[in-house]
């Protein structure tokens, strides 16, 4: 299986679908690259050369002891990058994906990349504060930790009901799709997945907003039980020039399987504009 190896000697794995100008995908927690499958098979044939890679600690990654803060996980994005040489490219993040995002376009001044996309999105900010009154209270991570902790398969089963809108959407995923995304985070690490959990909900990118200078596409669905859409998609698009937000009335957070067909759409008609 093809690997990059970081600095500190963490292996990345990765795949390459397609020829053509490159598509670099990030997965969300607590996933892997895999979740992408839809989608990256849509651009592969479309003419992408897609690449699409599990975070460390997830899917057929290393699980090292330490990296899991979003300047470390950006310095593995560059790995990849480099390591695959990409440059013209398309940046596309999913959830927690997002964060590596806007990171790498402050960090790395958005080196070798042409268009962006926040889908589902945690940027700018999750956790709510005297600043950021429509995020999510930190007693919602404390106990989401004790749950985990308790019985880590029978909290996720639950979760992904909520992820993909089980109980609200009019066509709700298979069981055997809830039971896919279940074996793909049973992949990661016990404590990637609680170092992860703790970066995505704590980081402000709200300084990094101004660092993005390519066209953005942001896709988020005003159901979202997961992120809510007015501590992320919305703030993101007023911070981000050259952005486009197209919100999904009524759609949840699992918007790869949720509306997988309509993101294709939008991320086809995104990268030929």
């Amino acid at each position: 299986m093809p690997y990059v190896t970081t600095d500190d000697s963490t292996l990345i794995y990765y795949k390459e679908w397609g020829r053509g100008r490159p598509v670099v995908l990030l997965h969300g927690w607590p996933l892997c690259a895999d979740s992408w499958d839809d989608q990256s098979l849509a651009l592969a044939n479309a003419g992408y050369r897609v690449i699409a890679y599990d975070r460390r600690g997830f899917g057929r990654s290393s699980q090292p002891w330490n990296g899991y803060d979003y300047d470390r996980l950006t310095d593995d994005l560059r790995a990849v990058l480099k390591h695959c040489q990409v440059s013209e490219g398309a940046l596309i993040g999913f959830s927690m994906g997002g964060g590596e995002v806007a990171r790498y376009m402050s960090k790395y001044n958005g080196a070798g990349i042409t268009h962006a996309g926040l889908i589902a999105s945690i940027v700018p900010y999750k956790l709510k504060t005297d600043d950021n009154p429509h995020g999510t209270e930190i007693k919602a991570l404390e106990e989401t930790t004790a749950a985990i902790l308790k019985d880590r398969p029978k909290f996720f089963a639950e979760f992904f009901k909520k992820f993909y809108g089980v109980d609200t959407a009019e066509q709700p995923v298979s069981d055997e799709l809830l039971q896919w995304s279940l074996n793909m985070t049973m992949q990661a690490g016990l404590k990637p997945t609680l170092a992860c959990a703790d970066s995505f909900f704590k980081t402000d990118f709200r300084p990094d907003l101004a660092s993005f200078k390519v066209p953005t596409l942001i896709i988020h669905g005003t159901a979202d039980q997961n992120v809510s859409i007015d501590a992320s998609a919305r703030p993101a698009a007023q911070g981000i020039r050259h952005s486009k937000l197209i919100e999904y009335e009524g759609s949840p957070h699992g918007l790869l399987a949720t509306d997988k067909q309509r993101v294709i759409d939008h991320l086809l008609a995104f990268l030929k504009s």
